[in-house]
């Protein structure tokens, strides 16, 4: 009887889903703005840019290079799949998602974190083979080499986050079709739904630690490699040269992993201590902060990636 009375103050499966943004910061919107609007343009422009400057520059395709423009084209599809939507909701209000188009931006949200994250550990592979095994770096580093990387970190990242959207679009029941989200994300969607989702949140866990545990450690290791080649150089300004080609490397693995496990752990083990607008933040900034660094991080740091930049992007006398 019960279950029949909950069954009718629910509804079918919507045909749309109403994403809110910051429930309970209606009021910092135009502030919200004014930081998540240049993030976006900073990480739009800025990947771009380093796309731009490898594809031209034929000099620059070679193994290293092609590693940089990973996460770059990686970070441009993750930025671009969160920021619009949230841009939209933060200028014109709580706005309409189809059912569709929310798993699908679910899909991708998840997927490119995965990439992200896989991509982090192969440069951090590729960091130890060249400051570890230099003589052997050509042979094992190739284009080939990267480019099934590449295409296995992708098939990976596909395969493991595709039952997201499959289990949520096998659920019929919802008791309201309002998302207290910036972006369809999988728990903010189950939590609406009428039935038992203890499916969803073993998986959602189960694969957060899985793929988090793994690439951390496969980092952590990498750099424990690296750390071990290095203190066996035999001058200290050789030690700092090899540990300044892995900081911003460094920089970024901790942008990208900070906020997301903050934000994974408040979510799961103080949700009902941290406010939901808090988590939220956190999980935009996790998902936006890293992609908006690329360009300065990798760019700034890489010297014939930023003499192609000044040269193509800055107007120079020419000879007399």
């Amino acid at each position: 009887m019960a279950e029949t009375l909950q069954l009718n103050s629910t509804f079918l499966r919507p045909t749309f889903f109403i994403l809110t943004g910051f429930p309970g910061l209606e009021s910092a919107q135009t502030w919200l703005t004014s930081v998540f609007g240049p993030i976006y343009l900073l990480a739009l422009l800025g990947n771009g840019a380093l796309l731009a400057v490898v594809w031209i520059d034929s000099t620059l395709h070679q193994p290293m290079f092609l590693l940089l423009a990973m996460p770059a084209a990686t970070d441009l599809g993750l930025a671009t799949s969160i920021a619009p939507g949230l841009l939209a909701v933060l200028w014109l209000g709580p706005r309409s998602v189809p059912h569709a188009v929310c798993l699908v931006q679910m899909f991708f949200v998840y997927a490119l974190t995965a990439m992200e994250s896989g991509v982090l550990l192969a440069m951090a592979g590729d960091h130890a083979v060249a400051i570890g095994r230099p003589l052997h770096y050509p042979v094992l580093v190739t284009k080939a080499h990267v480019g099934y990387a590449a295409l296995a970190l992708a098939l990976k990242a596909v395969a493991i986050v595709v039952p997201f959207p499959l289990l949520v679009a096998k659920f019929e029941h919802f008791q309201a079709k309002t998302i207290g989200h910036t972006y369809c994300a999988h728990m903010a969607v189950v939590e609406l739904v009428v039935g038992n989702t203890r499916v969803n949140n073993l998986y959602g866990l189960a694969l957060s630690l899985a793929i988090s545990s793994m690439d951390i450690l496969g980092i952590t290791g990498s750099y424990g490699l690296i750390a071990h080649a290095v203190l066996q150089l035999p001058t200290q300004e050789a030690c700092a040269k090899a540990f300044g080609t892995c900081s911003s490397h460094i920089c970024v693995i901790l942008a990208f992993y900070i906020p997301g496990l903050f934000s994974y752990l408040t979510h799961r083990f103080a949700h009902h201590t941290v406010p939901k607008p808090v988590h939220i933040l956190l999980s935009n900034i996790y998902l936006l902060l890293p992609p908006a660094l690329n360009l300065l991080l990798y760019g700034a740091h890489t010297k014939q990636i930023r003499n192609q930049l000044l040269d193509t992007f800055t107007f120079r006398k020419s000879p007399l």
